[in-house]
């Protein structure tokens, strides 16, 4: 339960009142970015809330039980700050979200609560950005712990995998495009399928600073899961890392990390555990 201000109490209590919806968006890099639904720029706390968003919320629901509570809003892509290489490439994808009023006549009085939540999927129709806000309670239905799986669950390079990047890390130069998802460096001498299910970074050209996983290597071709925001072009240079298919043997013959692996490559599936004992017959 939250406590307002004397002083917003009163103005919300009264038939005509000035209040205006602002939220802030707040990505994992720790970038912020504030709106506000007003006409004018409004100033809360000292931090500016940018009234060109163009932004429009549905309607903010709460839950009495822990039931999930979700709502989308949706905006032009008009902000010099929101950008749709950003959007495309997942710099606001589980970005903090806090939503409240404040009178904009008198920005002082504090701020009434509305919601504070999690961005969920966010996509691009026809020049608009549309985001999902998923609630606090949404957490509570992600499974915590681990179950056992013959794959390894360990993200390559992270601290239970222990693998030093750096030496399964290559540049390149692209020397021919097909698509934005599509493009081959003939320079790649690396086996068919050393980078599949890892990562290249654009180093220079339109999309310098961005990242997508790969799809699959194929003979220095590298096709993408999904294509970069903007058309690469020959001449762009580019960091690749080694792709790892969570098998044991990839653990082994690639990464020689077996004593690392995060996995049960032998743990009986769901055929062994369904299996009965067969129906003897005499002769």
């Amino acid at each position: 339960m939250q406590t307002l201000s004397t002083d917003l109490a009163a103005h919300i209590a009264q038939e005509v009142t000035t209040l205006a919806t602002c939220w802030r968006i707040q990505r994992l890099d720790g970038a912020a970015f504030c709106f506000t639904d007003h006409d004018k720029d409004l100033t809360v706390g000292g931090q500016t809330y940018l009234a060109d968003s163009g932004m429009t919320p549905s309607a903010v629901t709460s839950q009495i039980d822990l039931a999930v509570d979700n709502m989308e809003f949706e905006g032009m892509l008009s902000a010099d700050s929101l950008t749709e290489a950003d959007v495309l490439s997942g710099l606001f994808d589980h970005a903090t979200v806090s939503i409240f009023m404040v009178n904009y006549a008198d920005a002082t009085m504090g701020t009434l609560g509305l919601k504070t939540g999690y961005l969920g999927e966010v996509r691009i129709e026809n020049g608009y950005f549309v985001a999902e806000m998923r609630g606090l309670a949404s957490v509570l239905a992600q499974t915590i712990g681990e179950v056992y799986t013959p794959t390894c669950r360990a993200k390559l390079g992270d601290a239970r995998c222990g693998i030093d990047l750096s030496g399964f890390t290559v540049t390149g130069t692209l020397t021919n495009v097909e698509a934005s998802h599509a493009f081959t460096d003939s320079a790649r001498t690396e086996a068919n399928d050393y980078f599949s299910y890892g990562v290249i970074t654009f180093t220079s050209g339109a999309n310098n600073g961005l990242s997508m996983e790969i799809r699959s290597f194929q003979s220095g071709r590298f096709s993408l899961f999904l294509p970069m925001p903007y058309l690469p072009s020959a001449g762009d240079t580019y960091t690749a890392v080694a792709g790892c298919d969570k098998l044991f043997g990839t653990c082994v013959s690639r990464f020689s990390n077996a004593v690392n692996f995060r996995g049960e490559p032998t743990v009986p599936g769901t055929d062994a555990m369904l299996e009965t004992a067969g129906t003897f017959k005499s002769s």
